[in-house]
């Protein structure tokens, strides 16, 4: 069996990174920070915000809940504060399914 190498995780994203794996403009990563207090992203000396994993995932988690379920902040908010579990749970179920249907994809084009 060839060696395969991990992928390399980062500990930190900058906002920038963060914007452009969700797919949204900085300003709105940046008002998110401001409105959901899962979101501790540390500061470096010059102030910017660097994001961890656990705050991609919790944006991710937002960016599903304002963007394809059409929630509002304020609904979000009290959706995340309600339980943080069933929505993880689900999340982490999402995003297997869509790994899944990539892969799934990338067999039946190779074909």
């Amino acid at each position: 069996m060839p060696y395969k190498e991990k992928p390399i995780e980062k500990l930190y994203y900058t906002i920038g990174e963060v914007s452009k794996i969700l797919g949204v403009p900085v300003s709105t990563v940046r008002y998110w920070d401001g409105e959901f207090k899962i979101l501790k992203p540390a500061k470096n000396k010059k102030g910017n915000r660097l994001f961890t994993a656990t705050d991609l995932k919790n944006l991710k988690i937002i960016h599903h809940l304002l963007k394809e379920k059409g929630m509002t902040i304020p609904g979000a908010i009290k959706k995340i504060e309600g339980g943080m579990d069933e929505i993880d749970y689900k999340f982490e179920i999402r995003e297997s399914l869509l790994r899944i249907r990539t892969l799934l994809t990338e067999l039946s084009e190779s074909m």
